[in-house]
């Protein structure tokens, strides 16, 4: 028998019982659910990891549904356990759902959302972030300082790369690939080269305005080009971002072959999943190349990185925070809870689920309507036209 967890119980009188993995940022989630009679249960382990066992535990006897993390492996056993206690949905908060058995969810009849739409530019800035203190070693030069060895200006102190002028490279040029390639074309004045399997219209016209505008001001222009496959992206261009989905063709995108086209002084920058980069290849690629650089917000095998990695100064390295804005965090949380509570109520399915905007407007009741249900159509869920 499963050992009890800590939970802190939310309106428990309410007719439906909903189950949060881990307390969530802001409170408007839990008052939303509230309002439509839920009972909420939030987790209090002290655990960063919930275990299975620990989920089964919070799932009970008695379930409608339960919103997790893409910490948690949810396949076979969970949704058989929430599925017997009368549960028909799940939610990650979360855009990814690499964690869920999405068949296993469709044997079981249970709705698995999850949050996009919500993350975009957080996530692209965090790219942005992570490529300017690569290229500019700022972590390195906060560490010397920190640590007393400044005494004085030297000409070759912590010489790192300009980004104006030169070539940003992004592989997988859909929400967050393209918001980032505008930040680094309109912020840094940086040639674009992206790769997608489908052409990038808004953003092929957004740099060639602006590219027109600094010409008319007497400016170099920036240029784009849409290239032809992801190696001529990493051959030719000075930073490069990550933004494809994980699958079959994008794991160990980035290997030792891949790494040894780029340019030695490159930058490359990953937040979308750590699969695609093998690790291991890179960590002897940077200690091969000091002059290459990452940032890295995602790995291979979390919470853990590849030996070594955590060693070199080459490498900028942070815990998977590239939504970690309040308002990204409360408004995944929201929408998540909406996932849930929307099957419970028997709602149709948002038809945009990047169209958020009107579930995180907190002056006016969010639409009928769960945001993203990922299986909607192997459920024969029907689709809202609100």
């Amino acid at each position: 028998m499963a050992k009890p967890v800590s939970i802190e119980v939310w309106n428990p009188s309410g007719k439906y019982r909903v189950v949060s993995t881990k307390p969530m940022p802001g409170t408007r989630w839990i008052n939303l659910l509230i309002e439509q009679d839920c009972r909420v249960e939030i987790c209090t382990q002290k655990k960063t990891i919930l275990s299975v066992e620990d989920i089964i535990a919070l799932i009970g006897d008695k379930c409608d549904g339960v919103i997790g993390q893409l910490t948690e492996d949810w396949g076979e056993t969970l949704f058989s356990a929430l599925s017997r206690a009368g549960g028909k949905a799940f939610s990650n908060m979360a855009v990814g759902y690499n964690n869920v058995d999405v068949d296993a969810a469709n044997k079981y009849g249970v709705a698995v959302g999850n949050t996009p739409g919500v993350l975009t530019e957080t996530t692209a800035e965090l790219a942005a972030s992570l490529s300017l203190s690569a290229a500019r070693r700022i972590v390195e030069a906060d560490e010397f300082m920190r640590a007393g060895l400044y005494d004085g200006w030297l000409p070759n102190l912590f010489v790192g790369n300009l980004l104006k002028g030169q070539t940003v490279g992004v592989i997988g040029a859909g929400r967050i690939g393209s918001a980032y390639a505008r930040m680094m074309v309109e912020g840094f004045k940086m040639n674009l080269i992206y790769y997608d399997l489908y052409q990038a219209t808004r953003l092929e016209k957004f740099v060639t305005a602006y590219g027109q505008f600094l010409k008319a001001n007497g400016e170099q222009p920036v240029t784009w080009k849409r290239a032809s496959s992801m190696e001529e992206v990493l051959r030719e261009a000075d930073v490069i971002s990550l933004h494809p989905i994980l699958d079959k063709t994008t794991y160990h995108l980035v290997n030792k072959n891949s790494l040894a086209i780029m340019k030695k002084e490159a930058v490359l920058v990953n937040c979308s999943r750590g699969p695609v980069i093998d690790e291991v290849a890179l960590v002897e690629h940077l200690k091969q190349n000091p002059m290459f650089r990452v940032g890295l917000d995602v790995f291979e095998d979390e919470p853990y990185m590849k030996p070594g990695l955590a060693d070199l100064k080459n490498a900028v390295v942070v815990p998977h925070i590239a939504s970690a804005s309040k308002w990204t965090r409360e408004g995944m949380a929201t929408l998540a809870a909406l996932n849930v509570l929307g099957k419970i109520k028997g709602y149709p399915v948002w038809s945009n689920p990047n169209q958020v905007e009107p579930f995180l407007n907190e002056n006016a009741p969010p639409p009928a309507a769960s945001p993203s249900i990922v299986n909607s159509k192997a459920l024969g869920l029907p689709v809202s036209r609100l």
